[in-house]
This record gives structure tokens, C-alpha cells and sequence, in this order.
């Protein structure tokens, strides 16, 4: 009797261990977030590894390692991202969706994890020192389709034409063809993007002052109260410890 009392309770032992181990992973939720290809240095396809990687993918992990959740990364297009979202595709939105007040009205957002502004490109051989928007009134300018951006050029009807793009790489293409004058975009990805040296058919013009500054926050269904303080208790704790810095050099966006 005592030899079978010794056999069992290893095992025993072990399927409690089991147990113990499936609730705590039970216990830590895992939330599919979506991010875009084209962001570069946000988010981006990284080729070799084939998976999204840059900054906003940086921060969703190291802000789900510190608010208790896993992270699943889906890749998604811009324009798609609320629409994905609002249906349950995903959870949460990582990428340089800056906030506004019409996106407030169907989606919630977190505390700020950066801010800027849009950037303006033309041509490389353009001289023109545009420093407002007003500067290209009567031009045909483009900007990616689902962002700020394109609202506000739509919004102030200045302009000849307002086409849209799918990627800011597609923008500048069109950009360097001669198909449009200007290009509005986030100013740190336009950047980012021209200093790789792979694009020198169009610049960044240094004296625009942008028009649309905002916060780049991850993005919750609206009404999702317990993601949200889940995903701010992360992003408090990242800021604290430093991480968040170390992310946001590390990316040279600072």
C-alpha cells in the first residue's frame, strides 16, 4: 500500500502542475492586434522574417508583456483596420492612426504613445518653399486613403483634385511621375522612408508647417472597457520603467 502511495504521488503532483500551468495560461488573454505593412517605421512587412515589425509592434508587445496579455499580430490594410475592428477580426489596432474626433465617435483610444504631424513631399527637382497647405491651392495632391490627412485636403476644397492612395510608397511613385504636385503623409514615415536613400526623385520639404498634429494610441472597440485599462496600465508601465524611450530610439524617431 505504501509502494503504491509512492507511484501515484509524483503523478498526482504532475497533473496538479498541469493544471496549475493551463489556468495561468487561461488566465493571460491573447488579443489579435492589427497593423499595417506600408507604415514604415511604425509598422512594416519585414522581408527576411515575413512578419510585421517597427515601432508600433515594438510598443503593442513590450505594453502586452506589462499589462498581463499576449499579442497576435494581423496584418492589415490601413483603410481596413477600424472596419476590422469594429467586427471582431481583431482587438486592437497598432499603427500611425492618429486620433480625431470621427474615429472617437466608433473606436476608443488609449493613452498617447507618440504624436507628430503630416509631412509634405514633391518632386526632388521642385524649389518651391511651401509652408501651408494654402501654398499648392489649385494643385493635384494625393495622400493615403483612410488617414487624416486626406480628410483635411478634402475638407478645405482648395485643391484641383485630391487623389488617394492605398501606401505611401504608391504616393510617391506618383509623386515622382509627375501624375500629382504634392504629397501629404506622416511626416516620421515619409523620413524615415527618404533616408533609407532608395527614393531620390522627390524630398520633404523642411519649412512645412503641418496642420494636423495628433496622437498615435493603440485603438480598443469602443465600449471594451476592460481592454482599454489593460492596455493603459501597460503603456503607464513602459513609460515608467523607460522601455517606451528605448523603443522610440531605437527607431530614431525622436
Amino acid at each position: 500500500m505504501q509502494t503504491r502511495t509512492r507511484v501515484l504521488a509524483p503523478a498526482v503532483f504532475a497533473l496538479c502542475c498541469a493544471l496549475g500551468l493551463s489556468l495561468s495560461a487561461q488566465a493571460e488573454p491573447l488579443y489579435k492586434v492589427g497593423a499595417t505593412a506600408t507604415g514604415i517605421p511604425f509598422t512594416f512587412l519585414d522581408v527576411k522574417s515575413q512578419s510585421i515589425e517597427g515601432m508600433m509592434i515594438d510598443a503593442a508587445r513590450a505594453v502586452g508583456k506589462a499589462g498581463g496579455f499576449a499579442v497576435d499580430i494581423q496584418q492589415t490594410t490601413f483603410a481596413a483596420l477600424i472596419p476590422s475592428l469594429t467586427s471582431n477580426k481583431i482587438d486592437i489596432i497598432s499603427a500611425a492612426m492618429l486620433r480625431t474626433p470621427v474615429r472617437e465617435k466608433v473606436v476608443q483610444y488609449s493613452d498617447p504613445v507618440f504624436s507628430y504631424g503630416e509631412g509634405l513631399i514633391v518632386k526632388a527637382d521642385d524649389s518651391g518653399d511651401y509652408r501651408r497647405m494654402e501654398d499648392l491651392a489649385g494643385e493635384t495632391v494625393g495622400a493615403q486613403v483612410g488617414t487624416v490627412f486626406i480628410d483635411e485636403l478634402n475638407k478645405r476644397g482648395i485643391f484641383k483634385e485630391v487623389r488617394g492612395y492605398d501606401s505611401i510608397p504608391d504616393l510617391m511613385r506618383d509623386l515622382a511621375l509627375g501624375r500629382i504636385k504634392a504629397g501629404f503623409a506622416d511626416r516620421p514615415i515619409l523620413a524615415y522612408q527618404l533616408a533609407q536613400g532608395t527614393q531620390n526623385k522627390v524630398r520633404l520639404v523642411k519649412g512645412y508647417q503641418p496642420v494636423v498634429m495628433g496622437d498615435v494610441c493603440l485603438i480598443v472597440r469602443k465600449g471594451d472597457a476592460q481592454t482599454l485599462a489593460e492596455v493603459n496600465r501597460g503603456i503607464a508601465a513602459i513609460k515608467a520603467d523607460g522601455t517606451l524611450e528605448r523603443i522610440i530610439e531605437h527607431w530614431k524617431l525622436n
